[in-house]
């Protein structure tokens, strides 16, 4: 498979999480990989999930696409197993922000040292980050696409992740109730957590007077954290996506609204964690 549009390279910014827990309960997740530009042609890689992925978790393990020449080797992966799940992994330094971190490189280098395995992926960087003007062009009303693993669902033959759209249902210009979060009207589930949302244009770029110009792009404007459920008190609250499949009663179901932290929480648990490790 050749890897050309800004689409099908979306499909290998992912990386398949499973955990397993104190009790021996089973989940799912998604990662991403996201890479912080330093200047100066530095750089810094790193794999990035949800704080509630990993917390509570005993292990977990990682599922990465092997390389073929310049391609993805399809239905060829590497799982790396973690042991020491919890503190394999570097939180946002506020409770409050669902982000969570580890540097890639070293997990990379592990890999081709022990394995011989090279690995195929594709980074979001820094600068796909929606620049204040292009915020400012955002409609309160946008389409979003995120990829992930809902419900632990992928191509296994292909060790492909699942492809998803929404549509924003709060301004992404705007901190949704004061925190750096928006809302999306979107189907989220279980697995689906730490799925990296964007904003993909395919031929047509419009803003929200009405200007059009012809052209694609794709900026990365999020990551999944939670989802709102109607309880068996007809309140509505959002929790953390879950990683275990499990019943839920007649009387709690998910309504399809789903939050997401902005792109700008992963800059800053980088910027944390580069500042708590003393680097530049």
């Amino acid at each position: 498979m050749k890897v050309d549009s800004l689409a099908e390279n979306l499909f290998f910014t992912t990386v398949r999480i499973d955990t397993v827990a104190s009790n021996g309960a089973q989940g799912s997740g998604t990662g991403f990989l996201f890479v912080y530009k330093l200047g100066d042609d530095k750089h810094a890689p790193f794999v990035v999930t949800n704080k509630h992925v990993v917390n509570g978790m005993q292990r977990g393990s990682l599922t990465f696409h092997q390389r073929k020449g310049d391609e993805p080797n399809l239905g060829t992966g590497f799982r790396l197993d973690v042991e020491n799940w919890a503190n394999f992994w570097f939180g946002h330094p506020s409770p409050n922000v669902d982000i969570a971190i580890t540097p890639f490189l070293p997990l990379e280098s592990h890999i081709k040292l022990n394995n011989s395995v090279d690995l195929f992926y594709r980074f979001i960087d820094s600068g796909m980050l929606p620049t204040k003007e292009q915020e400012e062009q955002f409609d309160a009303i946008e389409s979003v696409t995120f990829i992930g693993y809902p419900n632990g669902i992928w191509d296994s033959r292909n060790l492909l992740p699942v492809a998803r759209r929404g549509t924003t249902a709060s301004p992404m210009s705007i901190d949704f109730e004061g925190t750096p979060r928006f809302v999306i009207d979107a189907s989220v589930f279980g697995g689906s957590s730490g799925s990296p949302v964007f904003v993909l244009n395919q031929g047509m770029i419009t803003d929200k007077r009405g200007n059009s110009i012809i052209g694609s792009r794709v900026l990365f404007v999020g990551v999944v954290t939670a989802v709102f459920f109607r309880t068996q008190l007809n309140q509505i609250i959002a929790v953390p996506v879950p990683t275990q499949t499990r019943p839920m009663t007649e009387q709690q179901e998910m309504i399809d609204l789903g939050l997401v932290f902005k792109a700008r929480t992963v800059v800053e648990t980088v910027e944390a964690f580069i500042k708590a490790s003393g680097g530049a």
